[in-house]
């Protein structure tokens, strides 16, 4: 797919649809962000083959992509539909997860750019993102690259014993 540059590390970092062999460590990097973080809401980490079904309805119109950097899976990203129903069909909502040890060397934005990208290219008209709140690292990084927060769902998650707030962010493009 390609090459991102902009800052040193996004410049070495490879940006490619995702393969099967691909799936354990998507499922890791998210699993990990299941298990320590607020970042998702899910709370059961998802197997290699649940991973392969999500591979399965990916395609160039959504796709579901990961980040090498140093020959290493570090994160994923992913556009999907964000209602399925025919007049939303212009709008996806974004995920981008990247491996904790990997944090702040750009890996983040260079999968979103790309993610903007290809979303672009498709036809699609608004990019959503729903951020946990307190989640700086995500609302900085979608900020950074045109978001605008559009509203906040009050309490909306419980995890880890505590209340969650979603903040709705978008894109038009």
């Amino acid at each position: 797919m390609g090459k991102a540059s902009n800052d040193k590390h996004e410049s070495s970092v490879i940006i490619r649809s995702a393969k099967d062999k691909d799936l354990p460590e998507i499922a890791r990097i998210y699993n990990q962000a299941i298990l320590e973080t607020t970042a998702t809401f899910d709370t059961v980490p998802k197997s290699v083959e649940e991973w392969r079904e999500t591979l399965a309805s990916h395609n160039d119109k959504f796709p579901l992509v990961v980040a090498e950097y140093e020959g290493k899976i570090v994160g994923w990203g992913s556009l999907r539909p964000f209602i399925k129903r025919p007049a939303a069909r212009f709008t996806v909502e974004n995920a981008v997860y990247v491996d904790q040890d990997y944090h702040g060397r750009g890996i983040g934005s260079a999968i979103l750019k790309f993610l903007l990208e290809c979303a672009q290219r498709e036809g699609h008209h608004a990019v959503v993102a729903l951020v946990v709140a307190g989640n700086t690292p995500s609302e900085r990084l979608h900020r950074k690259l045109g978001f605008e927060t559009i509203g906040v769902l009050r309490e909306v998650g419980h995890k880890f014993g505590r209340w969650l707030d979603l903040m709705v962010l978008e894109k038009l493009l």
